[in-house]
């Protein structure tokens, strides 16, 4: 990924989970959401944005659909935000890096308790 496209994937990240705390869908107002990663394409068309809920299973599809759902509203204003010419279209990734970590975190202490480690 050039330069370019890195700063540009940062700014979008902080400016997406600003409009994303704003949003009234209380599908996603409810949840405890952050935004943990973007990666927009080279020619500005796309932009990946992974997504971590800290919720139930339900919760984290009812996010997903929520932020589905106001795609073109987020769009819209995060390219507002940053100013660009033309709104790349956010495509929403469920990251489960966090969750995986606390398992691993929780399975490392339950080890040392035992005194396996």
């Amino acid at each position: 990924m050039s330069q370019r496209s890195e700063r540009i994937s940062e700014e979008f990240q902080k400016a997406l989970s600003e409009c994303i705390r704003t949003l009234k869908d209380p599908r996603v107002h409810e949840a405890m959401v952050s935004v943990t990663r973007c990666e927009v394409t080279g020619d500005l068309r796309y932009a990946k944005a992974y997504i971590s809920v800290y919720g139930s299973d339900q919760q984290k599809k009812d996010v997903m659909r929520g932020l589905k759902s106001a795609s073109g509203f987020l769009r819209r204003n995060v390219a507002a935000k940053i100013q660009l010419r033309y709104a790349p279209e956010i495509l929403f990734t469920l990251d489960e890096s966090i969750t995986h970590g606390a398992h691993i975190n929780a399975v490392l202490h339950e080890l040392e308790e035992e005194g396996k480690l």
